[in-house]
């Protein structure tokens, strides 16, 4: 079942990153359909998180979307190479969002590995928010993009992950956010080979 704005615009952005395991995310370009179930999240808060594009209010023409009703892609460029896929959470004007860092790949699998230059399906294939964002085809074309829609969306394939089964830590790759960088926002699902590696 596809997952409804009301999944999105929850008040809480850390209980959607935790729920979000689980979930399937897929993408459908001209009939090629590639998805796989979501094994790791970051939880980001529009209010009082040094680390999320919105701290402190900040408008950009980059951030607009984060101020947007929850249930919508954003999606931005970082090393000016990789597109990185987040899902826009909370009412208007609140700027909350969820980074999708990985997926177990489960259809389109031979897409994912043309679009990834691969032969042989291994975990770096979805591994990592910027490799994942490739294998599925997603770039800034899909910035605003309604994730209730066609084009990307999110099922509910009744997987729930139990508390137990959730590891939970620091986020990746923000240590400029001072204290906020401790915050145990990342999950993922535990002893999952699709779960990134902290470099």
């Amino acid at each position: 079942m596809k997952l409804q704005k009301d999944f999105y615009t929850r008040p809480d952005v850390v209980q959607v990153a935790q729920e979000l395991l689980g979930k399937y995310l897929y993408t459908n370009y001209d009939g090629i359909l590639t998805g796989g179930m979501i094994v790791e999240t970051e939880a980001y808060s529009g209010t009082n998180d040094k680390a999320c594009h919105a701290h402190l209010n900040r408008r950009t023409q980059r951030t607009e979307i984060m101020y947007h009703e929850g249930g919508v892609a954003y999606v931005y460029l970082v090393y000016g190479i990789y597109n990185l896929f987040n899902i826009i959470t909370n009412v208007e004007g609140r700027a909350d969002a969820v980074l999708i860092r990985a997926i177990e790949p489960t259809e389109g699998i031979e897409e994912m590995l043309l679009r990834r230059n691969m032969t042989t399906p291994k975990p770096n294939l979805t591994s990592g928010p910027g490799v994942m964002s490739i294998a599925l085809g997603i770039d800034r074309r899909h910035y605003g993009t309604s994730l209730t829609g066609d084009t990307i969306w999110i099922e509910d394939q009744g997987i729930e992950v139990p508390a137990e089964g959730i590891a939970i830590g620091p986020r990746i790759g923000i240590d400029y956010a001072g204290e906020d960088a401790l915050l145990p926002w990342r999950f993922w699902v535990k002893g999952n080979k699709w779960v990134s590696r902290k470099k």
